[in-house]
């Protein structure tokens, strides 16, 4: 399989743009992510941080908020930044709020504010993902 090509560089613009928004008062490590939906939308979001830890907020799941808010449902790219050392992955929920919203195949660029990128997928970043297909067997009650 070839490697996944890295994001529209637009993409990664605006990850970096929303990153200046984050609410990092606590850890002081802000984060933005974007992602484009199927209908070719662009989606943002921030890392915001709560007093009440781990009340937080990631970047990741309010750019996915944020595009289920405008009516979209599908991701087909993603790029996430992040002041650091190397590229900093989405963390285990968000890598399953990813899965949830985008295909195995889905390109997901992770860089830093200093270039570096690593070009990765969503199946990559979760593999074994827990999807719906695992509860075919569930039992359905009514509300």
């Amino acid at each position: 399989m070839p490697a996944p090509q890295s994001a529209d560089p637009s993409l990664i613009e605006a990850a970096r743009a929303v990153r200046d928004n984050a609410h990092a008062p606590y850890s002081g490590f802000k984060v933005g992510a974007a992602l484009r939906s199927v209908e070719g939308r662009l989606h943002l979001g921030c890392n915001v941080e709560n007093v009440a830890y781990p009340e937080g907020t990631c970047a990741e799941a309010g750019a996915i908020a944020a595009m289920i808010a405008a009516g979209d449902k599908r991701i087909v790219e993603v790029a996430v930044i992040a002041d650091s050392p190397a590229p900093v992955p989405p963390c285990g929920g968000c890598r399953q709020k990813l899965a949830e919203f985008a295909g195995g195949e889905v390109v997901v660029t992770l860089a830093t504010t200093g270039g570096a990128t690593l070009v990765t997928t969503v199946a990559d970043l979760l593999p074994g993902a827990f999807d719906a297909g695992f509860m075919t067997h569930a039992e359905k009650s009514a509300p």
